[in-house]
């Protein structure tokens, strides 16, 4: 049998929902911040120890792991990502003792920018993690300690992450809580999930839906279109993947009937490597919107002008977030992998709930007023902030999927494609007069090509057979609902000053 995993070597009070609920809301904030040192520097001398990879990676970067006793020292320590760690040894190497089969594992499957998959274990913690984060908001913001739920389930199902590991947390709450908590597994299958509403929404006192953004305003507004009421199901909705802006959410409150914007949706923080990682809380999306209207506060709470994050609330003793190097966030986690300061290759930044809290007094001079106008005051956690920008570097998000350049100018270099086309391409989202996102893809013709409808349609064929192909994400999405992940082809002549200028690097995604 392995040895126990002691990652918290410590009392928790973080053993139930109830006695977590109580603990986040009196507990100071600097508690849970001295936890989650203690943890990320057990969970390094523990890995140094057990985990054959972390012991070789440590040595031939010249780290006694002993030498190592404060969270001074801890940022000393290389930071580990796919490259030079996890592509670099072996699975069982990188996992506890070298033995990747003690402990019962599911594995997700993710593809980086080279569209090389990676498949993460993820054990039972990993679940147990979930369901206690998802028990947390189930119970503090839609009260499912009071009303029959049914969950639907709306995220894809399959070898990638959000629709099984959603389902796993969740049947795990309805077995082990007293909640009258049902689940449902529709997909991505928008038929199935109106139809499932329809029957059974009627039974329950809420609906909680899980699902991608974009496919949920999808979902809400031909549901109404086919004359659907949405008031009488008395919906909530958890949304992942990707980010929005505020509104989107404006959208969805509207149109879903929803009672409280700060309640009764929000939006995860998540990856394939550790899971689902932390969430908006109603004092998270209170902060976001208030940061909209006040510039100072804006700039106080984030780190980009331009853009607006994600911004969500974590245990540091689960997940402990550094932010380095112009906004680089490390997570050191005890996930299916042991991984300690993993770069996750996200931008955003950490913000302490203390520092957080003041700058939102400064802000709102009667905060708490506020908080109880906006019938939020009893979910306040002391919990440390995590913003995260959507990724700009090699990808773009539709549905759900990553859609890569690389991909699409694998489709450019085939033959039918290669006669007009450079193999240059810039990707981006555009939304439609409704506020539908599309894919837009850019290409370049060669020189003295000028641009025909022919090209345009040979173009759009090929690459939408590449991503089917190479992106199981994107064909899950295209199986069901193709017409709405189609891409809108646009032709440039050679170097065109817009996309394609030949000065320096190409631009292959545009956000």
């Amino acid at each position: 049998m392995p040895k126990k995993i002691a990652t918290y070597p410590f009392p928790s009070p973080l053993h139930t929902a109830e006695t977590a609920e109580e603990a986040l809301k009196t507990k100071p904030a600097s508690y849970w911040e001295k936890r989650g040192e203690k943890a990320a520097l057990a969970l390094f001398h523990e890995a140094a120890v057990r985990v054959p990879a972390y012991k070789d990676f440590l040595k031939k970067n010249g780290i006694k792991h002993q030498q190592i006793k404060t969270v001074e020292d801890f940022k000393t320590v290389p930071t580990v990502d796919k490259n030079n760690y996890l592509r670099a040894y072996p699975l069982a190497d990188l996992s506890w003792d070298g033995k990747l089969m003690d402990s019962w594992q599911v594995y997700a499957a993710t593809s980086g920018s080279t569209g090389e998959p990676f498949y993460f274990p993820r054990a039972q913690k990993e679940t147990d993690q979930y369901a206690l984060l998802a028990e947390l908001y189930l119970r503090t913001q839609f009260k499912i300690q009071e009303r029959s739920t049914l969950y639907v389930d709306a995220f894809a199902m399959g070898a990638w992450i959000g629709g099984l590991f959603t389902y796993q947390a969740i049947e795990r709450l309805a077995k082990a809580g007293n909640y009258k908590l049902h689940i449902i597994t529709p997909g991505i299958n928008k038929d199935e999930i109106l139809k499932a509403i329809r029957r059974l929404g009627p039974l329950y006192d809420q609906l909680i839906i899980g699902g991608y953004p974009p496919f949920t305003r999808d979902l809400i507004d031909e549901g109404k279109a086919e004359g659907m009421d949405w008031k009488k199901y008395n919906i909530k909705f958890v949304f992942s993947a990707e980010g929005f802006g505020e509104r989107f959410r404006d959208h969805i409150f509207e149109h879903a009937s929803l009672h409280n914007e700060y309640r009764d949706m929000l939006n995860h923080y998540g990856t394939v490597d550790q899971g689902t990682i932390a969430y908006e809380t109603p004092l998270a999306i209170f902060m976001r919107r208030a940061a909209l209207k006040d510039k100072e506060l804006y700039r106080t709470l984030f780190t980009e002008a331009s853009r607006l994050p994600t911004l969500a609330q974590y245990l540091p003793e689960h997940f402990y977030f550094e932010a380095i190097e112009n906004e680089k966030l490390l997570c050191t986690a005890n996930a299916g992998l042991p991984l300690v300061r993993y770069d996750l290759k996200d931008h955003g930044g950490i913000m302490g709930f203390d520092h957080a809290w003041k700058a939102l007094e400064k802000s709102e001079k009667k905060l708490l007023e506020a908080l109880a106008k906006t019938k939020i005051q009893d979910t306040v956690f002391k919990l440390p902030f995590v913003h995260v920008y959507e990724r700009s570097d090699f990808s773009v998000v539709l549905y759900g999927a990553n859609v890569y350049p690389e991909h699409v100018r694998k489709a450019l270099e085939a033959k039918e494609c290669a006669k007009f086309a450079t193999g240059k391409c810039a990707l981006r989202i555009v939304e439609s007069r409704r506020g539908e996102p599309h894919l837009e893809i850019n290409i370049e013709l060669q020189k003295g090509i000028k641009p025909e409808t022919k090209h345009g349609h040979i173009a759009k064929k090929i690459i939408v057979e590449t991503l089917i192909e190479h992106n199981s994400e994107y064909r899950s999405n295209h199986s069901q609902a193709a017409r709405k992940v189609l891409p809108r082809i646009k032709l440039w002549e050679f170097n065109h000053p817009k996309y394609f200028s030949g000065r320096g690097k190409q631009k292959w995604v545009i956000k």
